[in-house]
């Protein structure tokens, strides 16, 4: 359980766990966390953990299938989005899914998108030098079938000169990726900030 992930990738995942916990985007056993080592393989967390108490026992190694490495434990229920992203993104080495309330709720209600305007923390995303700039956050349909889930998700970056680094599931949750741990916990906070502030401006209309 744990073995042979890297010390480095074990603690990521483990302390991203616990900031992910700290701000309430991953209560109870929802969410999970990867990363992608040199040689192809993820660590990702295994189901049923609570993200906030993880330890190495808590994650395991898969292929870039998903497929169990060395292990007769269960990954979590959706590695395949965390290996679609992989496949899909090359320089992507960290994948995060997290379920806060401004994240359910704002997707519960959207169309096939959010749109993200004039904030200054989307130069969080590449492309994005300013404010003055706007995104159109994907919103994909809950899937239980993963695969088919994926193949949608995978449609839509097809048709997208250059895929934004995140998208939601409606009523579920939020994926973002970056070059590092790092990087992609950055982006989330910045994601969740702006559906936070979203969320709130709601409230007040």
């Amino acid at each position: 359980m744990g073995a042979g992930i890297p010390a480095p990738a074990a603690e990521a995942i483990v302390k991203a766990g616990q900031r992910m916990d700290a701000r309430g985007w991953v209560p109870a056993t929802a969410g999970n966390l990867s990363v992608r080592l040199a040689d192809g393989r993820i660590a990702i967390t295994r189901s049923g953990f609570h993200k906030g108490f993880l330890s190495a026992n808590a994650l395991m190694l898969v292929d870039a299938a998903g497929a169990a490495i060395g292990s007769y434990h269960r990954p979590s229920a959706e590695t395949g989005l965390h290996c679609g992203i992989y496949r899909r993104f090359a320089d992507a080495a960290a994948a995060l899914h997290g379920h806060s309330v401004p994240v359910t709720v704002l997707s519960r209600r959207a169309g096939d998108h959010i749109a993200l305007s004039g904030y200054e923390l989307l130069k969080a995303f590449p492309g994005l030098p300013t404010h003055e700039a706007s995104i159109q956050l994907p919103v994909f349909d809950n899937d239980q079938d993963i695969a088919r889930l994926q193949s949608r998700v995978d449609v839509a970056w097809d048709a997208t000169p250059a895929p934004l680094p995140g998208y939601l599931i409606r009523g579920h949750g939020v994926y973002v990726w970056g070059r590092d741990m790092p990087e992609a916990l950055l982006r989330l906070e910045a994601l969740e900030f702006m559906l936070d502030c979203e969320l709130h401006e709601g409230r007040l209309r």
